[in-house]
């Protein structure tokens, strides 16, 4: 979803002049008798190296890098990931913005196998699946698990929706919300999985509001460190566009309250409101507005604890 060496060259010479005084006898031509010069002993020629050595001077400028690196770092890349969460509504999913690495349909999958970091959030898939591959064949992507895949204890329903937090994560994931997925395990068509269904053709992702839970922070994540003031986004498909919200501190005490409004109602819309709290651990949840007071079960809620610095 990852030096340079400097060569110095010599650029003057050391000369060693040797001379020998010898007396000359007043009788004798000195142009004829005179000893010649004496050679220079391996110990001077030696002295001359080392001087001129340590007395070079650098007369060029230090060679640019030739190489570059063999392959670049693997890119990060944030992207949904579906989990289960029960609500009055049913078995319904809710999700997390996730950082992957490398491929991010295959490093989604792979998070939404190991599981959330909401603790209201589950996943029904064996932790012990791998991921073996995903390919786009023509508008439909593929995604191929090991056997482990085939390891779930749910019933029906929960089976369903199996499917579409699969479905829903690779679409997502992808940004290509109008394909399908089709399931292999182990390279072959899955078939009957789960004692509940057949999926032996390619799925498509159904209506957001059949499926997911209706309220849903996005940011902050879960856990995150934040300072203040906090924002906190998300989408929502709330009665008249009106979606409540409070801020708990740790001890379960209510700090804070209010409404927010989505860009519309009676659908999945975006939200975001922002609130000044002191430093400490807080949880911000937000409500489903609920008109008939009760009549139709418990509202659903979502929530993310968070730090403030």
């Amino acid at each position: 979803m990852a030096g340079s060496l400097r060569r110095r060259g010599p650029v003057a010479a050391l000369v060693l002049v040797l001379a020998a005084c010898t007396d000359v006898d007043p009788g004798t031509d000195p142009t004829t008798s005179a000893p010649p010069p004496p050679t220079p002993t391996a110990t001077a020629t030696a002295t001359a190296t080392a001087t001129a050595t340590a007395t070079d001077e650098p007369t060029t400028e230090p060679a640019e890098p030739t190489t570059e690196p063999a392959t670049e770092p693997a890119g990060t890349d944030e992207v949904p990931v579906y989990f289960v969460v029960d609500t009055r509504n049913g078995i319904r999913l809710a999700r997390e913005l996730r950082e992957v690495d490398g491929d991010p349909v295959v490093g989604a999958v792979e998070t939404m196998v190991a599981g959330p970091q909401d603790p209201d959030y589950t996943t029904t898939w064996d932790p012990a699946t791998e991921v073996l591959g995903v390919e786009d064949d023509d508008g439909t992507l593929v995604v191929d698990l090991s056997a482990e895949a085939r390891t779930a204890n749910v019933g029906s329903e929960g089976a369903a929706m199996m499917v579409q937090q699969l479905v829903h994560t690779v679409l997502g994931a992808a940004g290509a919300e109008d394909a399908e997925v089709l399931l292999l395990i182990d390279g072959e068509p899955a078939g009957e999985v789960w004692g509940t269904l057949v999926w032996d053709e390619p799925v498509a992702a159904e209506d957001p509001l059949d499926v997911r839970q209706l309220v849903q922070i996005d940011r902050p994540a879960e856990g995150a460190e934040v300072t203040s003031p906090v924002t906190v986004s998300g989408e929502a498909a709330v009665f008249e566009a009106n979606l409540p919200w409070r801020v708990l501190d740790d001890a379960g005490t209510e700090v804070e309250a209010g409404f927010t409004m989505t860009s519309e109602g009676q659908t999945f819309a975006p939200f975001s409101f922002t609130v000044e709290l002191d430093p400490g651990t807080y949880t911000v949840e937000i409500i489903e507005d609920d008109p008939s007071g009760g009549a139709g079960g418990e509202p659903t809620v979502d929530s993310r604890t968070v730090t403030v610095g």
